[in-house]
């Protein structure tokens, strides 16, 4: 595997210290020291593989590390924060990613062999230790960046097989669940659509679990399964991360960005941000555009 390994990194070192697009749908990778800021978001469902370095996610009270070899499966769009961490001098972290798309597993899903009963399974991310036969998938796949007149032919095939490879691992119940309609994880992603397109709003749980075709309480027991989040903790971290983007971009007050996005006391907003981000929102805000605009006079 290292010789595949090797390849990968060769052909990522071509990223840049953000997520990078490759050309490749749905295909991107990142290098470096990756600003912080940047790593703490709403990330779309995925694929993600380490090349070089190491990587360290935390979603509400689960924190996962993984490094070299390993990648990790993200289901749902979950509020996350990321840490990445170099692999040591002249060894920049490198990892690549496929975002999930439902309609290309589903297509994958109905030609593909039946798979065994895993039992049930209720989370929404997780890590798993890669496969020679992966990586083979995933170095072809990133070869197209030298013959993009071959992308439109072949990647989708690479895509599934990638998406095969992790089907037949310990995540292939992540994909199927993706596909699948009427599982836990499709009925909470429902109340996840909602809270995410409408996360500035009062919630309600009851209406979510009916959206959810749920009690209250399983839907309270398959909410946190998937996410590791209650649902009121997943609406406030969506609305922390909305918040701080807004502070970084447009400079607004915080006063003025808690109304935005859904508090109604200021005071509540700067708790619960200082509590998430570590610093009040306008004192966090100005330290990443001057860290954003040193490294941007740097380059």
């Amino acid at each position: 595997m290292e010789t595949q390994l090797a390849e990968l990194r060769h052909l990522a070192s071509r990223a840049e210290n953000r997520r990078t697009e490759t050309g490749i749908p749905r295909v991107a990778m990142a290098q470096g020291d990756i600003p912080e800021h940047m790593l703490a978001a709403v990330y779309d469902p995925m694929v993600n593989l380490i090349l070089q370095g190491g990587k360290t996610m935390t979603i509400g009270d689960r924190v996962l590390h993984y490094t070299p070899a390993d990648y990790f499966v993200m289901s749902t769009h979950l509020p996350a924060i990321g840490r990445v961490h170099q692999g040591g001098p002249g060894r920049p972290y490198l990892a690549v990613s496929l975002t999930l798309a439902p309609d290309v597993i589903a297509a994958m899903l109905a030609d593909a062999p039946a798979p065994s009963p895993l039992g049930e399974q209720s989370s929404g991310f997780s890590v798993a230790s890669v496969t020679p036969e992966l990586l083979d998938a995933w170095v072809r796949m990133l070869r197209l960046m030298d013959h993009p007149a071959d992308i439109a032919v072949l990647a989708p095939a690479y895509e599934r097989e990638i998406l095969y490879r992790v089907l037949q691992g310990p995540h292939g119940w992540l994909l199927r669940d993706i596909a699948l309609p009427d599982t836990a994880l499709a009925r909470v992603r429902l109340a996840i659509q909602w809270i995410r397109t409408h996360f500035a709003e009062p919630m309600r749980v009851d209406r979510l679990a009916d959206m959810a075709a749920l009690s209250v309480s399983a839907f309270h027991r398959h909410f946190k399964a998937v996410t590791a989040m209650s649902p009121l903790q997943f609406q406030k971290r969506i609305r922390l991360l909305h918040a701080r983007s807004v502070l970084i971009a447009n400079g607004r007050s915080a006063s003025a960005t808690a109304f935005e996005v859904g508090y109604g006391s200021p005071s509540q907003f700067s708790r619960e941000y200082i509590r998430f981000f570590g610093s009040p929102p306008a004192r966090d805000a100005a330290m990443i555009r001057r860290r954003w605009m040193a490294a941007t006079a740097d380059d």
